[in-house]
């Protein structure tokens, strides 16, 4: 006698990861939410974040349901000294005080950049296609260009490419050139296939470089242009497409 099918198990997440992965708000911000008491599951209102929700019961979040927006995918280019998170905690700009008038859905940043760097950052809803593009198995290149004091010269270039180790990590780079030099400082092009945090900055001073501007240029295909910074626009579909990594 042949065996009945096996049942597919339903996934089941925590409350406010549910509410993450829906693109309502982020996962902190979801948790500070359900203690608040302001998160309903199947209209009992509910103050435990990691409360099982496996996709069947109606959330409400405020008295409104919680059902997932449209998605969303939005290039801006980052200014530098702006924070890349939903709240500081010492009060400094952060990237969504660009979106305050934009009658956006809460979006999340699809990787960072810190503080101290500018230039392309991506923000979606879309929890599935911002993991394809930050998991460093599928590794989409990130372009950035690099102004350093000092006159990096080929061995430089070189040992950028070859890589070196700094607190376990192996920091290289998958691409490296130069774009101009003058007296006092360089400009460079690098490319890195997967990112560890503040990985140029710790590649180039270990080999003797200090890093004035870090502007990310490119994601894949995808390149910062003309975007003002501080300015923001909506991909297009064949953009969104092209970054798809599941």
């Amino acid at each position: 006698m042949s065996l009945p099918p096996r049942r597919r198990s339903t996934p089941v997440h925590g409350l406010a990861r549910t509410l993450s992965k829906r693109g309502i708000c982020s996962r902190s911000q979801g948790e500070r939410m359900v203690r608040e008491g302001r998160v309903r599951v199947d209209g009992r209102v509910v103050r435990e974040p990691e409360w099982p929700i496996a996709g069947h019961e109606r959330i409400d979040v405020d008295g409104a349901s919680a059902s997932a927006p449209a998605p969303a995918y939005v290039a801006l280019n980052k200014p530098r000294g702006i924070v890349v998170s939903a709240a500081d905690e010492r009060g400094r700009d952060t990237v969504y005080s660009l979106l305050e008038a934009a009658g956006l859905p809460w979006l999340g940043p699809v990787g960072r950049l810190d503080k101290a760097s500018e230039g392309l950052l991506l923000m979606s809803n879309d929890t599935v296609w911002a993991a394809g593009i930050t998991d460093p198995a599928t590794h989409v290149p990130k372009t950035y260009h690099v102004q350093v004091a000092g006159k990096p010269d080929e061995a430089t270039i070189a040992a950028m490419l070859e890589g070196v180790v700094d607190a376990g990590d192996v920091l290289r780079a998958g691409a490296a050139s130069l774009l101009r030099q003058g007296e006092r400082n360089a400009w460079l092009e690098v490319t890195l296939d997967e990112g560890r945090n503040r990985h140029i900055r710790r590649l180039l001073a270990i080999l003797g470089f200090d890093v004035q501007r870090l502007v990310r240029i490119a994601i894949g295909n995808l390149a910062l242009g003309g975007l003002p910074k501080g300015q923001w626009r909506h991909l297009d579909a064949g953009e969104v497409t092209a970054l798809r990594r599941r």
